[in-house]
């Protein structure tokens, strides 16, 4: 009987603190009692379990199914780079731009095991990590770890499982490889792709990763990325901009005159359904580098949205304006370099000023896309554009528009909001420190490829197409094709 009492008294001093709560987080602690129903009953049958003990356990549950969706969205992204870069490209390298994407995001997966996890979370000095290889090493993570003997300290404001954080931070380290994919393509061989990617995970990405996320020195002098403008999408750009260099341009894309012949993309549709898939797969990225529940997903997810939006509208209208017709490769484009653009500061601006960064990303995109062409660099999904060029507006952007009013903290105010160039100052160092060290980097390895097995596919296998030459099938078997 008096058992019974002290559980009766233990669910209404949870009913209780649901009723304290705002409605959503009332909802969602609801919620996840009946998820983890199971664990209450036993932790009921324990009247000496002390109340906070059992709402911090529901809170772990529930950060972790959070981190563990969002994960997968962002995984999901994986589909929709498949899909638009084939679309952009043409349809005798579709085979190729589908295996591009698929096997990158297993290369990534292994190696950000192996070493890059280590190299960027790992405790270490303020360059590089020097533990946790393999995923070893206990988490730091107070809510997982009590004894805090762990090799991660950089991850330990998060709460969720040491698994739950690898499989957040290695979907964003794949995203970093698969932009690369598309800026090279339709020349490149396809082992080469595989070693870069294996290096870039490996090497290249949680190096500067740890400089920002890990610990390092960046992150020690105050420089803001909350979900990689800079980790994720310069560093793809940076990459994918030399591969473009050194690689050359596509046969037939420029000629001797200065003129350009554009080499259309063979399917729009899906394209344009990789442009979607990326769009809600962001709402994973941005919000889910919370790895929490709590009152900052939705505003986030707002923000993201509403730079989004306000990039693919400047897009479309700056390429009617100067081609006289709207592109829908450049409407694309200027909704991925709206999200790019705000992935840096998404946590920390208001939303007029994501309707400003995504407006003028989506003018940037275009800008850089004919900038691209005039200096003869072959792009053909415009990912420098799209990731390298917002990549660094979306940064500085941090710098300019970050609200202390948002962040509550008065170190974290750009210009606008503080009237001190300090933050900008850090975030440009940032953004020369990065790109110095990701040009010379990939430079070397693209070079020692370059050497040992050759870049780039022979002209003979580059006119009939990757898809016969590197895996001797064709993707829309049965069609007639001639010269797309």
């Amino acid at each position: 009987m008096f058992k019974s009492k002290i559980k009766q008294k233990k669910v209404k001093l949870i009913i209780q603190r649901i009723k304290q709560s705002s409605s959503w987080q009332g909802c969602l602690l609801l919620s996840a009692i009946l998820l983890l129903s199971s664990s209450y009953a036993v932790y009921a049958q324990e009247p000496t379990q002390d109340l906070q003990s059992i709402t911090g356990e529901l809170r772990v549950g529930l950060d972790t199914l959070w981190v563990v969706l969002t994960s997968v969205l962002v995984i999901f992204m994986n589909a929709g780079f498949a899909m638009l870069e084939t679309g952009f490209c043409r349809r005798k390298n579709a085979v190729n731009l589908l295996s591009k994407n698929l096997i990158v995001f297993a290369i990534s997966t292994i190696a950000f095991w192996i070493i890059g996890f280590g190299l960027m979370f790992g405790d270490g000095n303020g360059i590089i990590g020097l533990q946790g290889f393999f995923l070893g090493g206990a988490d730091n993570s107070p809510a997982v770890n009590q004894a805090y003997i762990g090799v991660y300290s950089s991850l330990n404001w998060t709460g969720v499982p040491l698994s739950a954080k690898f499989l957040f931070q290695v979907a964003f380290a794949g995203t970093a490889a698969t932009i690369v994919s598309g800026a090279v393509a339709e020349r490149i061989k396809f082992i080469d792709f595989i070693l870069f990617s294996f290096f870039l995970v490996a090497i290249i990405y949680p190096l500067v990763g740890h400089w920002i996320w890990g610990g390092g020195w960046l992150q020690q002098a105050g420089f803001h990325d909350f979900a990689g403008s800079t980790v994720v999408h310069s560093v793809g750009g940076w990459s994918a901009l030399t591969g473009a260099i050194i690689l050359g341009p596509r046969l037939g894309k420029y000629q001797t005159d200065g003129g350009i012949i554009p080499l259309p993309g063979h399917n729009l549709s899906i394209a344009t359904l990789g442009c979607f898939i990326l769009w809600i797969g962001w709402f994973g990225f941005n919000p889910g580098s919370t790895m929490a529940v709590n009152q900052d997903i939705a505003r986030i997810a707002v923000v993201t949205n509403l730079a989004a939006a306000s990039g693919g509208i400047t897009a479309t209208i700056s390429s009617w304006i100067l081609a006289g017709k709207p592109d829908l490769s450049l409407t694309i484009n200027g909704i991925l370099s709206g999200l790019v653009s705000i992935t840096a500061s998404c946590s920390m601006v208001s939303y007029s000023s994501a309707v400003t960064i995504g407006a003028l990303a989506g003018i940037l995109v275009v800008f850089a896309v004919y900038l691209s062409d005039t200096l003869k660099i072959d792009d053909p999904v415009g990912a420098v554009s799209v990731h390298l060029v917002n990549g660094i507006w979306g940064t500085i952007a941090v710098g300019l528009f970050a609200d202390s009013n948002i962040t509550n903290n008065p170190d974290v105010a750009g210009l606008f909001s503080s009237g001190s160039l300090h933050l900008l100052g850090v975030q440009l160092l940032g953004i020369i420190s990065v790109g110095i060290t990701v040009l010379f980097s990939s430079i070397l390895f693209w070079n020692i490829l370059k050497v040992t097995f050759g870049l780039r596919v022979s002209p003979e296998e580059e006119y009939l197409g990757l898809d016969i030459g590197e895996h001797g099938m064709e993707a829309y078997n049965g069609f007639l094709e001639v010269d797309n």
